[in-house]
């Protein structure tokens, strides 16, 4: 990953707020201090200087300078309104603290403000300017030249430049840190899930060769020297095709040992009882520490094994995100047999997140970016596949519900409508 150079981070697309302070979220506190600083300069004033010919214009431009700090919170953060608010209040604070210098302590929580929304040199003009009015204005109210009024606000102004200057290269050291090994986790993550793959395949390959494979050609050569002999040799070719048959026997229950081994585990020994493999899922959940029940209501009849593993990979996925992200205290595993259709409701009363389908979409988006799984919508889009739906409520502080609805058919089987028969994504790469 190539380093962001100091321009694009002190100016991103599109984001008026750009200045070395901009991270730091205190534009509140600021703007409290800035309006009390005003408002006690103008009773210092009033107090110095009683009810004379300028009291009025000096506390009508204070009124306004308030009137412009209270409006801060209102002036868009985008395009070039935050740099207009600010070069605003810089002018008409340098203004009236030239006619009244009482007003020069405002000066520092202006700076900040400053600092936090200009880019560097911008704000280093800005300051060094408001420095010149700090001086200028002190020197006025003094009888003889005093060297601490030019040196202090100088000394002020460089080291409090050159301090957030230091922390804002820092800052942005740290971060490019962090964008490369975020992105050498996901390049990493990206070749282990590819060198899983390519395994997979390998094994599979060499699997359907050395078995099935042999076994078809096995078939094929008995049979043809079945066909070539069966006028002359009849016994002989009878006996060919019986040993082609129990070959193809052979291979039939190599394919189906091939297609279990793609199953999730908790489905062996079950006997085609999901509710069965669901409890064993649940209880391993449970040895890892996370309060899970489950409940079975209704009698769950033989299940397509596409279906049942859907199923078994969904509840595993959630309950890994019950544990890893929810920080939910209990969780609730239900399967309801219906005669019509299948349902799976899984509940926590964690923190929740927020369902809408732009923040779901936003947040598969952000995790295909890191190399991770789809989250709930890749759960979603294998359950459809199979004819089923997968509903979502969740909202943040009020916990979370999965439900899967499959349509059983006449005989009380699950649908599969389209023959999915792959095998699923691992769920522990499904994540909210």
């Amino acid at each position: 990953m190539e380093p962001r150079s100091e321009a694009q981070h002190e100016a991103p697309l599109g984001d008026g707020v750009r200045g070395i302070l901009a991270p730091v979220r205190f534009g509140r506190a600021l703007q409290i201090v800035l309006i009390a600083l005003i408002v006690v300069s103008g009773i210092r004033y009033v107090l110095r200087h009683g009810e004379g010919e300028n009291a009025v214009p000096v506390l009508a431009g204070a009124a306004v300078l308030v009137v412009a700090a209270v409006l801060q919170g209102l002036v868009p953060r985008r395009g070039a309104w935050p740099a207009t608010w600010a070069l605003v209040v810089c002018v008409l604070w340098a203004a009236l603290t030239l006619v009244a210098p009482s007003f020069g302590w405002c000066a520092v929580p202006l700076a900040f403000a400053v600092l936090q929304i200009l880019p560097f040199w911008p704000a280093t003009t800005a300051i060094t300017a408001m420095t010149a009015v700090v001086i200028v204005a002190e020197l006025r109210l003094s009888a003889l030249f005093d060297p601490t009024l030019v040196a202090g606000p100088i000394g002020i102004a460089f080291a409090t430049i050159v301090a957030y200057r230091a922390l804002d290269r820092e800052a942005r050291a740290r971060q490019q840190l962090l964008d490369e090994l975020t992105a050498t986790q996901a390049d990493l993550s990206a070749a282990q899930h590819r060198a899983g793959a390519l395994a997979e395949r390998a094994r599979l390959s060499r699997e359907i060769h050395d078995s099935v494979g042999q076994d078809l050609s096995s078939i094929n050569l008995l049979l043809q020297a079945s066909e070539q002999g069966w006028e002359r040799r009849p016994e002989a070719a009878r006996e060919q095709v019986r040993a082609a048959a129990g070959t193809a026997r052979s291979a039939l229950d190599e394919v189906r040992r091939v297609v279990r081994d793609l199953a999730p585990g908790e489905l062996e020994g079950a006997a085609g009882s999901l509710p069965a493999a669901l409890a064993r899922v649940v209880e391993e959940a449970a040895g890892r520490g996370i309060d899970v029940q489950f409940r079975s209501h209704g009698t769950a009849t033989e299940v397509p094994l596409p279906v049942a593993s859907a199923i078994i990979r969904t509840v595993r996925g959630a309950l890994a995100n019950v544990a890893e992200h929810a920080r939910a205290s209990r969780a609730v595993v239900s399967l309801t047999a219906q005669p019509d259709e299948l349902r799976l409701d899984i509940r926590d009363d964690g923190v929740g997140f927020d369902a809408r389908p732009s923040a779901m979409s936003a947040r598969a988006a952000q995790r295909r970016a890191t190399g991770r799984g789809q989250g709930i919508p890749g759960m979603a889009e294998r359950i459809a596949q199979l004819g089923g739906e997968l509903q979502v409520e969740s909202a943040p502080g009020e916990g979370t519900t999965l439900s899967l609805v499959f349509p059983l058919g006449e005989d009380g089987s699950g649908a599969d409508p389209k023959g999915e028969r792959g095998s699923d994504p691992d769920p522990q790469e499904e994540s909210r």
